[in-house]
């Protein structure tokens, strides 16, 4: 193991760390529950991080912070050892393209600049970033990050933007945080899913136009941060359950903007068990709406989610304003059992005459297909 790794494993006293370890190797984010036994570091250290141990000697059981057997890892730091690699695109290319047994890559605690497109491979996969907490996204220690939109030089489509383009089927990614940093003007994909049978679990989706593109496949997302401002969730062909995600507003613009193109096509999007707010209170009321019809068989349905006034009374709006194509002539846009002040149940509203408050909420059955608990990319101890 690398020296500077055998740290997270086991209690290493500040004062020893400050000693050996004083040189900057890669800066990182301190998870937030440990910035205070930090504090007597350098404001620099290595992404060994091994201040966590200071504050939190004993992981608890949902600690993830050393690989499982026969993992391939990614680690900023240095030396490099065999079946170690400095990005997550090498530990990719370094996979089994034979093999049908299941493999795996675990990430230490960094940032890694770069691109990563995960090819179709006959096994499934498992990626797991390094985290204190793996029931939550909020100790999330490993960060993929770029800045490439659709429209630049050599990127002719949506995905060829995205910071992670996810093609294999039966993929898990686990407390992974996957952000574009173009920022404001262009389609910038985080994450691009494009196959079937895709779990996405405790993971930070980041970006403002376009941040998710959940394309191809049944998809699910649950306890996972996603932040944006314009159409920040969209996609043409995917079946996609969202279970206690936070999603959270940057900016003026729609949550969703499904683009299904007819009535054969089986895409659909449901919130479910989720909170839709501001990123902050620079975020006015009525920012957002829940989403605008890319096509007009647009369907999705947000259901037992707390909405805030960020939510703009009229709920799901037009794609186009009159006298152009409003595109909401054989959409499905519906919620039910919303609560917070944007909600219906609060007073919030008229909603737009094109939707409807269900009955009854929709079934994951109806989203995932009727055997969707015994598949494997199902991880059921995050529902």
């Amino acid at each position: 193991m690398n020296p500077q790794r055998a740290l997270l494993a086991t209690p290493t006293a500040a004062s020893a760390f400050c000693t050996t370890y004083t040189a900057a190797i890669t800066p990182i984010a301190i998870p937030t529950a440990y910035a205070a036994g930090c504090q007597s570091l350098p404001s620099r250290v290595s992404s060994a991080c091994a201040c966590v141990n200071t504050a939190a000697p004993t992981p608890g059981a949902y600690a993830r912070i050393t690989p499982p057997s026969g993992a391939l890892i990614v680690d900023g730091s240095k030396p490099y050892s065999p079946g170690v690699f400095p990005k997550l695109q090498a530990a990719i290319l370094a996979l089994s393209f034979t093999t049908t047994t299941n493999q795996s890559i675990f990430i230490y605690p960094g940032t890694y600049n770069e691109q990563v497109y995960i090819p179709v491979l006959k096994s499934s996969l498992v990626i797991q970033g390094w985290t204190t907490d793996a029931r939550s996204y909020k100790e999330n220690g490993a960060t993929i990050t770029f800045g490439l939109a659709a429209g630049s030089l050599n990127v002719s489509n949506n995905d060829l933007s995205g910071t992670i383009r996810s093609w294999n089927p039966n993929t898990k990614i686990y407390n992974l945080n996957i952000k574009n940093s173009f920022g404001v003007g262009k389609q910038a994909i985080a994450l691009s899913a494009q196959a079937d049978k895709q779990g996405y679990y405790g993971c930070q989706l980041l970006g403002y136009q376009d941040t998710v593109l959940t394309n191809r496949g049944n998809h699910l997302f649950a306890k996972t941060l996603i932040t944006g401002a314009v159409d920040f969730i969209f996609g043409q062909y995917s079946t996609a359950w969202f279970e206690q995600v936070d999603i959270r507003v940057t900016g003026t613009g729609w949550v969703t903007a499904n683009g299904r193109l007819d009535d054969a096509n089986p895409s659909w999007y449901v919130i479910n068990n989720s909170t839709v707010a501001g990123i902050d209170s620079s975020i006015a009321d009525g920012s957002s709406a829940l989403g605008r019809p890319w096509r007009a068989w647009s369907r999705t349905v947000f259901q037992n989610t707390f909405l805030t006034k960020v939510i703009q009374p009229l709920g799901y709006t037009v794609w186009n304003a009159p006298p152009a194509d409003p595109q909401t002539q054989h959409v499905f846009y519906a919620e039910y059992n919303n609560t917070g002040p944007g909600s219906v149940g609060a007073g919030a509203g008229p909603r737009s005459n094109f939707t409807q408050q269900l009955d009854a909420p929709i079934a994951p059955e109806t989203v995932l297909g009727p055997t969707w608990q015994s598949e494997w990319y199902v991880d059921a101890s995050y529902l």
